[in-house]
């Protein structure tokens, strides 16, 4: 079992593969300044797998 997360925009965890990473840098292009000032991830693992969720409801999957 692995315990899930919070991270600010422009973070990202050592746990995520490359791949996560591209895609959540992807979507934080795609912020306003405040925006990414304010919203921050929710890290979690479903069967080992990484879901890190936007507080806006923007989702990325590995």
């Amino acid at each position: 079992m692995r315990l899930g997360s919070r991270f600010s925009v422009g973070e990202s965890p050592s746990s995520l593969s490359a791949d996560v990473i591209i895609n959540i840098r992807t979507v934080e292009e795609s912020l306003s300044v405040q925006e990414a000032a304010t919203l921050r991830w929710t890290l979690t693992w479903l069967e080992n797998r990484p879901i890190a969720t936007l507080d806006n409801g923007e989702v990325v999957q590995g």
